[in-house]
């Protein structure tokens, strides 16, 4: 579907795939080493989206039976846009996608994991978890699938025949991709 933000058209594609719980966790989780490249971000430990997270945080999702995960291609017209310009071309998408999520965790009774980065309802804000206050919207943050520990470009090969693509530092690459889902 062609779509437009700030002045800059693209195209986005939407995959999705059920699997069950049990089989997503086995095949696609490996928390040690995801979690430790976590470490590394400046998000770290300052918002509530990212670890470090309880044992019992991390252990929800193994009371879920199914996994709902959908995969977002964006590819933009101009294929010479600078790296500034991924934002400009995720922020729609990912509110799109948010909110479907949230309403779609809402009718399956499950819990979704949305998309990595910057939170998107605070307005700019710090996250009041640097300051060991309580989160302003718990109804709406979710963490990444990444936070807890799944394995993004894996999940994008195996389960929509999607190859992550990354920048050169210059540009954005041929397409982005944005990966969530909801355990229920």
């Amino acid at each position: 579907m062609k779509q437009m933000s700030q002045n800059l058209t693209y195209t986005v594609e939407r995959f999705t795939a059920d699997v069950s719980a049990k089989d997503y966790i086995e095949r696609f989780r490996n928390v040690d080493y995801f979690v430790e490249l976590c470490r590394k971000c400046d998000n770290y430990g300052k918002r509530y989206g990212c670890p470090p997270f309880e044992k019992s945080q991390l252990d929800v999702i193994d009371t879920y039976r199914q996994v709902w995960i959908m995969g977002i291609k964006i590819v933009p017209d101009d294929p010479t846009l600078p790296l500034s310009a991924a934002n400009d071309l995720m922020s729609p998408v990912i509110g799109e996608m948010n909110a479907e999520l949230l309403e779609k965790e809402r009718r399956l009774g499950g819990y979704a994991f949305g998309f990595v980065g910057k939170c998107p309802y605070c307005g700019g804000a710090p996250c009041r978890r640097i300051e060991g206050k309580p989160c302003r919207h718990p109804d709406k943050v979710r963490p990444s699938l990444e936070a807890y520990g799944f394995d993004m470009s894996k999940t994008a090969k195996e389960l929509f025949g999607l190859e992550i693509k990354w920048s050169d530092g210059v540009h954005i690459p041929e397409y982005l991709t944005l990966v969530c889902g909801i355990f229920h």
